[in-house]
């Protein structure tokens, strides 16, 4: 069974020019939204610091080891704070998901992450300096004494020994080192590190023992926050999945190293999507079905079918190429912001570097007859440039131009010469960008050099 997803004919809808005008249109997402949510939760860290202040007195910071023990209890509320700030950038929330993107909002909890483990280990060492001082022992002895005496104490201490471990997983040099799936289950370990501290807080907390409303506000502000996980991360890709009841039915090899994957389901075409958008892909089958992987669409959705294109990049991403017709498929999205809603002009330029070319394909496919866009796709080799037919065909009937550039980075280079040779009127358009993040970086830097305005620069890069 073959499923054509050419611009001429597919099985249901055609991807004609003006197919995006069919669907649900959508406003673009006010940029201010993500300095609202920043603004938000800038609000809530300066709440939490009042609330430390104001429930210790002056004379308990003058007393023996009251200024250690103060700070530890700073630190302390300042971390787990941040760390529930992590948690819900990457909650998929969907509101906040769809408005602020999920490349910038991974970009903030990225940003975030050491500091909430950092502050939590200054926590313990400031705490145990001003027992310390207080009871005058030594370090070593005050810290055994309070982890066997103290309630809840020696779970904390793990849950701390859980986020180091975590924390030293995400260093650049290690991460790079580390399979994807390594670094993901890693990751899960942060979600039982706070639960097992969470007794913790709430029983030895100076800012909830003997304050009942903090601790009644901080018990809900949890609550809500495994609630966003629960219905977000579990929930609704539990349903989707379920719902669109998605197999695979073709795997098509583009080239040596690329596949297609179509997979087809129940109403696929209701899917609420833009073209540029990825989703988290789960295929149920041995040695995958524990894997969750994001991959862009390569084509809009034909009536039942959908397609995604995958380069071999990996054990997960090699062993596609010999998934079996059947193959259940789970899914999460869709996510992204690669979106023409996001353009301000009403013409842009689309640049794709390899395997790029997936998210710029069903972009190119979402958008309206004769909006002349100029796309570029740079490959090493002449075989690496998939989708020429289609890319060919959609262009053409968006009345563009398509410029493929084959060659090595030093004998093609993308410079702010040839970029305007390709398209004088550069300044006055959008560019759309996709590819490997040192491809990404050096486009956007010649885009800004030939006076592209910041917020018409929309890029995606692929990375871990």
């Amino acid at each position: 069974m073959s499923i054509s997803f050419d611009a001429k004919g597919a099985p249901g809808k055609q991807a004609r020019a003006g197919t995006a005008l069919s669907r649900t249109t959508k406003n673009n997402p006010p940029r201010w939204i993500g300095d609202l949510v920043a603004g938000i939760a800038g609000i809530g860290f300066g709440i939490v610091c009042a609330t430390t202040f104001i429930t210790v007195t002056y004379s308990q910071i003058k007393a023996p080891g009251g200024l250690a023990m103060f700070v530890g209890n700073l630190t302390a509320m300042l971390g787990t704070y941040l760390a529930m700030l992590m948690i819900l950038l990457v909650s998929r929330l969907w509101i906040v998901e769809k408005n602020v993107g999920q490349d910038r909002l991974v970009s903030w909890h990225r940003k975030l992450g050491p500091w909430p483990i950092s502050l939590l280990v200054g926590h313990a060492v400031f705490t145990t300096i001003g027992y310390a001082q207080a009871q005058k022992a030594g370090l070593m002895h005050e810290f055994a004494t309070l982890v066997t005496t103290f309630p809840n104490m020696l779970t904390a201490t793990i849950a701390l020994g859980i986020m180091v471990l975590v924390g030293i997983a995400t260093i650049k040099a290690i991460r790079d080192k580390l399979k994807r799936e390594t670094w993901w289950t890693v990751h899960l370990f942060m979600y039982l590190a706070l639960v097992l501290s969470f007794a913790h807080e709430i029983g030895l907390g100076p800012a909830f023992v003997g304050h009942p409303l903090t601790t009644f506000f901080w018990v809900v502000a949890w609550l809500l926050t495994a609630g966003v996980i629960i219905v977000f991360r579990v929930g609704f890709p539990i349903y989707r999945s379920v719902s669109l009841k998605l197999k695979v039915v073709e795997v098509k090899e583009e080239n040596d190293n690329v596949v297609s994957i179509v997979c087809r389901g129940h109403e696929v075409n209701r899917l609420r999507m833009d073209g540029g958008q990825f989703f988290c892909w789960r295929f149920l089958t041995k040695g995958l079905w524990y894997q969750s992987h994001p991959f862009s669409l390569s084509a809009l959705p034909r009536g039942d079918f959908i397609r995604l294109t995958v380069k071999d990049a990996g054990d997960f991403s090699a062993s596609l190429r010999n998934l079996k017709v059947g193959t259940r498929v789970a899914v999460e999205g869709p996510y992204g912001n690669f979106t023409k809603r996001f353009q301000i002009h009403k013409k842009a330029v689309f640049i794709a570097g390899g395997i790029g070319v997936t998210a710029l394909r069903s972009l190119t496919e979402d958008l309206p007859a004769r909006s002349n866009p100029i796309v570029v796709v740079r490959a090493s080799r002449q075989e690496d440039l998939i989708f020429h037919d289609e890319l060919t065909d959609l262009v053409k009937f968006r009345h563009g131009e398509l410029h493929e550039l084959v060659g090595s980075r030093k004998e093609v280079e993308i410079s702010p010469k040839s970029l305007l040779k390709i398209s004088p009127d550069i300044a006055k358009r959008d560019v759309f960008i996709c590819g490997s993040s040192e491809f990404v970086n050096q486009v956007v830097s010649v885009a800004h050099r030939l006076g592209v305005n910041s917020n018409a620069i929309h890029y995606e890069a692929f990375a871990l």
